[in-house]
C-alpha cells in the first residue's frame, strides 16, 4: 500500500493514494470503554459554486503525513476521547470517492460528536493539502492553495 501510515495505540493517521474506507476507521477506534463511535466521510461531489465538477486532484506537501499524525495525537490525548483514526487521500479522485475519512470513539456520544467535528475542522485548517478541481467546461481551479 502506498502512503504514509502510523498506528500508535489508539491512533491511526495517514496520507495515502489508496482508496479510503470509513468502516476501516470505525474498526480502528473500537474500544470496550467507548459508548459512541462517530465517523465522517468527506466525499467528492459533482459540483462546486454552481459549476459541474468532473474530478479532483489532491496534492500534499511532504510534511502532510507528519502533521496529520500530530493532529490525530492531539485529539487522542483529549481526556474524553478513547481513540482516533483519520486519513486524507491524495492523487486523482473521481466523483463519489472518499477524500477524508475519520472516526472518533469516546465514552459518551456528545464527546464523540464534538471531537469528530473538531477533528475534521482542524485537519481542513492545518493540513497542507491542496485541491485542483476540473470542471465540465475544461477549466480548472486550485482551492486552498497558498
Amino acid at each position: 500500500m502506498r502512503g504514509t501510515f502510523a498506528v500508535v495505540d489508539t491512533l491511526l493517521a495517514r496520507v495515502t493514494e489508496e482508496p479510503l474506507s470509513v468502516a476501516e476507521h470505525e474498526a480502528a477506534v473500537a474500544d470496550k470503554g467507548a459508548g459512541a463511535v462517530v465517523s465522517f466521510s468527506g466525499v467528492v461531489r459533482d459540483h462546486d459554486g454552481g459549476r459541474s465538477v468532473t474530478e479532483l486532484e489532491y496534492v500534499g506537501h511532504p510534511s502532510a503525513a507528519g502533521l496529520i499524525t500530530e493532529i490525530a495525537a492531539e485529539f487522542a490525548a483529549r481526556p474524553d476521547v478513547r481513540a482516533v483514526a483519520v486519513s486524507h487521500r491524495v492523487g486523482l479522485l473521481g466523483i463519489g470517492d472518499v477524500a477524508l475519512a475519520c472516526a472518533v470513539s469516546a465514552a459518551h456520544r456528545g464527546a464523540a460528536f464534538t471531537a469528530c467535528a473538531a477533528l475534521v475542522d482542524e485537519v481542513k485548517a492545518r493540513l497542507p493539502i491542496w485541491k485542483r478541481q476540473v470542471f465540465t467546461d475544461g477549466e480548472e481551479e486550485w482551492v486552498a492553495c497558498p
